[in-house]
């Protein structure tokens, strides 16, 4: 078999190519935080999220003995037809709940599905496991009172760039409870190898926020912590996002491999002349991208037999 990376970009994407290469010629690549103190300087400079209207209800979420909380999106004049657990971005250690907002309002107007999103605890305060604790706890709330609290056991989990690597941890950590809540997963842009083993994974061994969110880990390659080392078996179908201009494309198409080869549905989506977290700016590739996503859903989750 012969095939390059053009051959997996859908044909009508190219179209959308210059509107984005004139988008990105006039913003600075931006680069991670090479110290503690510039991490926490990130953090605290970061804008306020914009809050979606209506806003969403907070709750707290609790499962085997931990609680976290979460914000959930409803929709406003039906029950939901499935739920989606969201996770979202910030190289574990800033951005919340809060910063979803807006593109989870959208999911739940466009689907009429809820969608509930974690408050995971953040590093360097809070290294590994805490995050992905965090996110297997709301997983197993769900899994749990889904039914209940919503009227649906329909369930899928999104992640974006930190979330991406923690959706997929959690879908391991379910597996290997051999819980099989959830019908679908969506990750974007996620980093997969956090220890530097891979050629992949070098590409990002000199970002601080590794040290941040590793704590004292003994093993970089510990599953939980990088999910491209994990077993992949028995995983619902996933769908991964990326641009080729990423600088996590090569992570993106390592874990893709891997879920193939352990017999997972997946279905990788190529975006030309896009960079890390493409689908959160305003062009038409990212509009693009955000609608393939809806369709995904739209047929996995909320028409699904």
């Amino acid at each position: 078999m012969r095939f390059d990376l053009a051959s997996l970009i859908d044909s009508e994407l190219w179209a959308l190519a210059d509107e984005s290469n004139a988008f990105y010629a006039s913003r600075r690549p931006g680069r991670g935080a090479s110290s503690l103190d510039e991490l926490l300087r990130f953090r605290s400079g970061a804008p306020a999220p914009v809050l979606s209207d209506p806003q969403p209800i907070l709750e707290v979420a609790s499962a085997g003995g931990r609680s976290v909380p979460v914000r959930v999106h409803l929709p406003v004049d039906d029950p939901p037809v499935g739920v989606v657990l969201e996770i979202h971005s910030g190289g574990f250690f800033m951005g919340s709940a809060a910063s979803s907002d807006v593109r989870n309002r959208q999911l739940v107007d466009a689907l009429g599905v809820a969608v509930v999103s974690v408050e995971y605890r953040l590093a360097p305060e809070n290294p590994w496991p805490s995050a992905p604790d965090d996110c297997e706890t709301a997983a197993l709330w769900l899994a749990e009172h889904a039914q209940e609290r919503f009227g649906t056991s329909r369930l899928a989990i999104a992640g974006f760039s930190a979330g991406a690597t923690l959706a997929m941890a959690t879908l391991v950590r379910l597996r290997d409870r051999e819980l099989a809540a959830f019908t679908c997963g969506v990750l974007q842009c996620g980093t997969y190898d956090l220890s530097a083993q891979t050629p992949a994974g070098r590409r990002i061994a000199d970002e601080y926020f590794l040290d941040a969110y590793a704590g004292a880990v003994p093993d970089r390659t510990h599953p939980d912590f990088s999910p491209v080392f994990a077993d992949l078996e028995g995983l619902p179908p996933v769908m991964i996002v990326i641009g080729t201009d990423d600088i996590l494309l090569e992570d993106n198409l390592a874990m893709t491999a891997r879920l193939a080869t352990a017999g997972v549905d997946v279905d990788l989506r190529l975006y030309p002349a896009s960079p890390h977290a493409f689908t959160g700016h305003p062009t038409p590739m990212a509009r693009a991208a955000l609608n393939d996503i809806d369709d995904w859903y739209r047929a996995r989750l909320v028409q699904a037999d």
